[in-house]
């Protein structure tokens, strides 16, 4: 196990959370499976590197598995929000469906979603795992080259202080995100998601179906919409150099 047990808590969480500090070596999102059923919610696993910002949050749904995966689009919104409220003015946080973040364009990283493996769709899963990474800074052990195609945040103007500020950002816009799920219902969630997913044509209709399918008409177009799975996209992960345990270039 690479979790330290002497780290200092330096992350500012909100009541409810629970922090699991990991060596630099350590995997948040896989750690925070191995961990989710006794630990429980509200448990950030994080690991602290200087050239990530890496963390996994344990979520306990209320929902069958089939709809339950929406959580994926509330955890984006807390992301892009805690991005957005530490980034230099008049910059663009935007989505790659479903699950990637770009910054200006470029891609900054993404997250990925999990769950017990033996849960069937209609039943509610014991636990949800939430993790994110992004680049913090020019990742030293990819090619100069590789590097030079993607953004980090350090390369787009945040301080060096500011990726830790972001991570306890994201704990309390993630919060306030489940708070308007809760009372507006998943509609809000989905319209905060899509605003920053572009459009493939001006004017086509979009939303988000119970299972957390794209659903896709162009404008006066006829006929049942076009469906995008996040199911696939999710087994995926397209943002994700597993080599390289960090995001894409480009």
């Amino acid at each position: 196990m690479s979790r330290l047990a002497d780290v200092e808590q330096t992350l500012d969480l909100p009541p409810g959370y629970t922090l699991v500090a990991l060596r630099e070596l350590g995997d948040a999102f896989a750690h925070g499976c191995d961990i989710a059923a006794e630990a429980g919610a509200g448990t950030l696993v994080w690991v602290r590197r200087y050239d990530l910002v890496e963390f996994a949050v344990v979520l306990e749904p209320d929902e069958p598995l089939l709809s339950a995966r929406r959580a994926l689009f509330a955890g984006m919104n807390a992301v892009v929000d805690a991005i957005a409220a530490h980034c230099p003015p008049e910059r663009e946080v935007s989505f790659g469906w479903p699950d990637a973040i770009r910054f200006d364009g470029g891609l900054l990283g993404g997250a990925r979603l999990g769950w017990p493996a033996d849960c069937a769709e209609a039943e509610v899963p014991a636990w949800l795992v939430f993790g994110v990474i992004l680049r913090a800074a020019d990742m030293a052990h990819i090619e100069e080259v590789q590097a030079a195609a993607g953004v980090s945040l350090l390369s787009e103007g945040f301080e060096m202080i500011d990726t830790d500020a972001i991570i306890a950002s994201f704990t309390r816009h993630l919060m306030t995100a489940f708070d308007r799920w809760n009372e507006r219902g998943f509609e809000a969630i989905a319209r905060d998601y899509l605003v920053r997913l572009p459009k493939r044509k001006a004017g086509e209709w979009r939303t988000i179906d119970l299972n957390g399918d794209l659903l896709v008409k162009p404008p006066a177009g006829s006929g049942p919409p076009d469906r995008t799975s996040l199911v696939d996209a999710l087994a995926e992960v397209a943002w994700y150099d597993p080599q390289a345990r960090g995001p894409k270039p480009g």
